[in-house]
């Protein structure tokens, strides 16, 4: 009978996407043999494929992104601004508009931007950050095998790969997913929502401007959001109950840019699809804690939010920056960076953030999805007030932009 010796690194991250990735770079500096673990090829990570994402990006996302070298990585004519952003609710005209901070919320708060943030797609952000990771020597890749069984204490964390080599670990970061098994191997119980609807994402082109404006349809049975790319490109985000959605995939590509010009009255004018459609179901979790043993949890595999205030990726970057900032102090002073010490503080901060977004997003897309008339009143004086209510709309507009 053969065993297999088991390997060590300093700090072992599961999961290579955008937040794993983010968080290996940003830690690359203290000279920790850091190993990341992804069950796709490597090839998958190089040249990701367009998936009908485009990323909102807060002032804060984009200091992180430069942080690690990646935000120069993308084209620049690939980073589109996003001006202002506004909500409309059922067939009102009346809209909750969000512009460039006010001077009494630039006072209020700091925020003396000109812009509410940028729209990338997904695909060249994760692009960006793995050229980024693969300039650090320190970091090595492990593609194509995934991880059969991860489990932890207060002194070590442990990694099984599903091709039989074994690691162990000070500190070991999950970053796979909002489904993440690795997180209920350590016993991290989760609150999960399913929205039992499913977004189609997709490009469209058209023949009036959209202002680099963001908008939010919270229509009557189906959601629109338009994310502004170029003046006559806009990435189109329906939200329908999941059967709804596969009739409308099932469309021809005419007849879907119809019933999309249709949804928003001709406000863009003529339409026509310019990209391929994705689907993706629409799932909320927020885990109840971030940390266990020696073992933490960043990305989507802490808290995967519905698309509609556009800031999951965000939430994922603020964890890489709270956790890898903690890190790199406790490294610098030669202290145990995988203590409960450390992990338990970047639970506090990360989860100050996350759980009062992650239930007011949720509350707000219950509200805004239900189509009763009491609802409809409600939903009709929450624009209203939040319009005409000065520190609740800075309050707002601070966590647009970050």
């Amino acid at each position: 009978m053969t065993t297999t010796t088991s390997q060590t690194a300093d700090i072992i991250i599961v999961g290579g996407g955008p937040a794993g990735l983010a968080f290996a770079r940003s830690v690359a500096d203290t000279g920790l043999n850091i190993v990341v673990i992804e069950k796709n090829s490597e090839d998958s990570l190089a040249n990701p494929a367009y998936d009908g994402r485009e990323i909102a990006l807060t002032h804060a996302s984009k200091r992180t992104m430069q942080d690690i070298d990646a935000w120069g990585r993308i084209d620049e004519t690939q980073i589109h601004l996003l001006k202002d952003a506004s909500v409309l609710d059922g067939n009102s005209p009346y809209q909750l508009y969000f512009g460039v901070p006010s001077q009494f919320e630039r006072k209020l708060f700091g925020n003396d931007v000109d812009n509410l943030g940028y729209l990338v797609s997904n695909n060249l952000i994760r692009k960006a950050v793995y050229d980024s990771v693969k300039t650090q020597q320190n970091i090595r890749l492990l593609c194509g095998t995934g991880v059969k069984n991860v489990s932890t204490n207060d002194v070590c964390s442990y990694v099984e790969l599903e091709n039989g080599e074994k690691f162990d670990t000070p500190l070991l970061v999950i970053a796979d997913s909002r489904f993440s098994a690795s997180r209920r191997q350590i016993g991290i119980s989760a609150d999960s929502h399913d929205f039992g609807r499913s977004m189609i994402v997709c490009r469209m082109e058209h023949t009036l401007s959209n202002h680099h404006r963001a908008v939010e349809c919270f229509y009557y049975g189906v959601t629109l959001a338009l994310l502004p790319l170029t003046e006559n490109v806009t990435n189109c985000v329906i939200t329908v109950n999941s059967q709804e959605a596969q009739d409308i995939l099932a469309l021809n590509a005419d007849d879907f840019a119809k019933k999309v010009t249709q949804y928003i009255g001709g406000q863009l004018g003529e339409m026509k699809l310019i990209s391929t459609q994705h689907t993706y179901p629409l799932v909320g979790v927020h885990a109840n804690r971030f940390y266990q043993g020696r073992a933490v949890l960043i990305g989507d595999s802490a808290v995967g939010m519905h698309p509609v205030t556009a800031h999951g990726f965000n939430l994922g970057l603020n964890s890489v920056a709270v956790l890898s900032k903690l890190v790199k102090q406790a490294v610098a002073k030669n202290q145990d960076y995988g203590s409960q010490k450390i992990l338990a503080r970047y639970e506090r901060e990360h989860m100050l953030i996350t759980r009062p977004m992650y239930h007011g997003t949720n509350a707000m897309v219950k509200l805004f999805t239900t189509d009763s008339k009491p609802a409809k009143l409600a939903r009709s004086a929450v624009l209203r007030i939040s319009n005409n209510l000065p520190p609740l709309k800075a309050l707002i507009t601070k966590q647009l932009t970050g």
